[in-house]
Formats: C-alpha cells, structure tokens, sequence
C-alpha cells in the first residue's frame, strides 16, 4: 500500500478549515438552528419556484433554437455574422456558427462544434484554442436575455448583450495574444492536416427526406429534451451556490431577528462590497452592494445567478442599468469557471487553462463596464 502524500492531508485540513471556519461564522450569527432551516429553506423554495421557471425557458428555447437548427435560419444567421469574424475576432467566418450555437443553448456546444473535423479545418491552432472563450461568452444568451425580459425590461437585456459582444472580442483577442507568446508557432500550425482533411471529402454521405411536419414535430421535441437537460444540469449550482450566495447577502428579517425562513442571511457580502463601494458603482453602476452577488454566482453558474433576480427585484434593488449589466457579465461569464478546464483538455490543450480563465476574467469585466456606460450614454442621448 502507498503512503499517503503529505500534500493530501494538507489540502483535507484545508478544506475542513474553511467549511468549519463557514459554518461557524454563519451559526454564530443566526443561531445553528436558524441557520440550518435557512439554507434547507432557500434550497427548496430556489428548487420550486426558480429551477423549474428557468427549465420552463431552456424547453422552450431548446426548441426553438433546434427548430432554427432544422430550417436553416442558423445557416442564415451564420452568413449575416461571417463578415465580422475576421476584423473583430482574428477568427474565420465559420466561427460565427459556434457563436450562435452557443447562444442558443451552452458553452459546451463550441467543444462539439469543435470535434468536427471540416469546422476544425478553417482554423490556425492559436485561433482553434481561443474558440473556448469565443464560445463562453455567448453560452446561454438566449435563455439570459429571455429570462430579463420576462422580468418586465427589454432595451437594457439587448444592452447587455452588445456588452457581451464587446467583451468576447477582448477575451479571444487576449486568449490569441497569450497562446502566440507561449506558443508561436500555432500562428502557422494547422489543426487539421490534408491528410484528414482528404479523407473526410471521400466520405459519402447519406441525406434521409422527411415532411416539414415531421421535420418540425422532431426539432421541437428534441430541443425540448436537450431544454430539459439543461434545466437539470443548472440545479446543483442553483441549490449549492445560490443558496450560500444569498445566506452571506441577505440579512434578518425586518425586525431584525432569524427565524429560520428562507432568504436570510449574514449580510456578509454587502458588507465587503461597502469596502470598495465606489470601484462598483463607478465600473458598473451598481447602486447597492447586494448587487455584486450576481456577478460572483455567474463566475461559478449563470443559471444560479439568474436566480438571484426574482429576490433583487422583491427588495428593490433592480433597476435597469443592473439588468444590463447582469444580462452582459452573465452572457460573457456564464459560469466559465466551472467548464474552461474542461473545455480545453476536451480540445487537448490543458496548459492553457490559466490563461483562458485571466483572458476570460478580463472580458467579462469588460463586458459589464460597457453595458453600464452604453446605459449612462442612452440616459444622456435620451
């Protein structure tokens, strides 16, 4: 039997460290019993009345987007965008099909984009790579910008996504600008070499005729289901992470009491966001220091930060430069935490998480800066 790497019980003392240190500091301040209640609490009522709602919108956009898919209007889209790839992104004029794939449902859809090997062919390795952030910082655009209108706005969610655009051409430009410093020899290295390229033309292929309305009966159930997938894929970080984002943001009751109810809370992240409260409000906006929960959830799910809106807007913290701002750093963000690393030993090039996850801080950032000031530039013109 091995012995154990000193290293192993470290990082285990570590984490248990950090969770007890936690709960502690929670329990102190609400009482063991409160604070138990609370997260089950939260947990079920996010479960409820926030996962469902949002699975209700991945089904329906899931369906439509398989829909755009089966008919062309992707094909259609596609060719509208080709244009801007080169002089915005450094990418070819395939690459708009991974932005709208991504849209319409999630990053992971730019790493099945990318397994194609005639997609791979139009690309230069340095520009294959950056197609990790390229493709994240659309992920899940319809679903966030559905989800803001539903919440009663709609020039400040397209707001948004011009901040997103914005913030993907600085993170794949900076990814570009990394991975050729690294590496520059990508500059000229093809991914796909003629060879392969050779064999993919001399396979045949089979075309199977369907009715319109079979066509269209099997887009919509099929993107249904994926619709479902992800709404059962954004549960875990909607329980885990929003429920401890809104116990340290949201504080007692309005007696100032715990009870156990669901949506209190420490009030610990509003009290680090008033330590630098000018640096948010003067980057984003943000005129209340609950705001900088949104932002933090989407770095780890943007499913979960969406979550947090509903309870926004309940304590009078919404307004319509938040939704711009939440709607361009969630699109541009959208969780890329938890799938870089993923993404990019998916696409073979693992070394370079660090600098994608830098690249892609960067332009989410970028993206939320400017979708608040398009908003000061309309208030102005306006």
């Amino acid at each position: 039997m091995k012995p154990k790497k000193s290293g192993t019980y470290k990082s285990a003392f570590i984490c248990l460290a950090v969770v007890v240190a936690l709960f502690t500091y929670m329990g102190m301040k609400m009482g063991a019993s409160n604070m138990l209640n609370t997260i089950m609490r939260t947990a079920h009522d996010l479960l409820l009345n926030t996962v469902f709602y949002l699975m209700g919108i991945c089904v329906i956009t899931g369906a439509l987007g398989k829909l755009f898919v089966e008919f062309g209007v992707v094909d259609l889209i596609e060719k509208v965008l080709r244009p801007l790839m080169k002089p915005l992104f450094n990418l070819p004029g395939v690459a708009s099909l991974g932005a709208v794939m991504t849209f319409l449902s999630d990053n992971p859809a730019i790493i099945s984009l990318s397994k194609d090997k005639r997609f791979a062919s139009y690309f230069k390795k340095y520009q294959f790579i950056s197609l990790t952030n390229f493709g994240t910082a659309f992920g899940m655009g319809l679903i966030v910008i559905i989800f803001m209108i539903s919440q009663g706005y709609f020039i400040e969610p397209l707001v948004g996504l011009f901040g997103a655009f914005v913030g993907c051409i600085a993170t794949t430009r900076l990814m570009q600008h990394f991975v050729l410093k690294s590496y520059p020899q990508y500059r000229d290295e093809e991914v796909v070499s003629d060879e392969e390229l050779e064999a993919l033309d001399a396979e045949p292929e089979h075309v199977e005729e369907k009715s319109a309305f079979l066509r269209t009966l099997n887009a919509l159930l099929d993107g249904g289901k994926n619709g479902v997938e992800v709404g059962l894929a954004i549960i875990p970080g909607v329980l885990i992470i929003s429920t401890l984002v809104m116990v340290l943001s949201f504080g007692p009751d309005a007696s100032g009491t715990y009870t156990g109810a669901a949506y209190q809370g420490t009030e610990l992240l509003p009290w680090l966001a008033n330590k630098v409260d000018w640096l948010f409000r003067w980057l984003f906006g943000f005129n209340d220091p609950h705001q900088i929960a949104f932002p933090i959830t989407a770095l780890g799910a943007v499913g979960a930060a969406l979550s947090l809106v509903p309870n926004f807007a309940a304590q009078g913290w919404l307004d319509g430069n938040a939704i711009a701002v939440f709607t361009a750093i969630g699109m541009c963000w959208s969780g890329f935490l938890s799938t870089h690393t993923a993404m990019l030993d998916s696409l073979g090039y693992r070394e370079l998480t660090g600098k994608a996850l830098l690249s892609h801080t960067i332009g989410g950032l970028v993206a939320a800066i400017t979708a608040h000031w398009t908003i000061m530039l309309i208030a102005l013109i306006i």
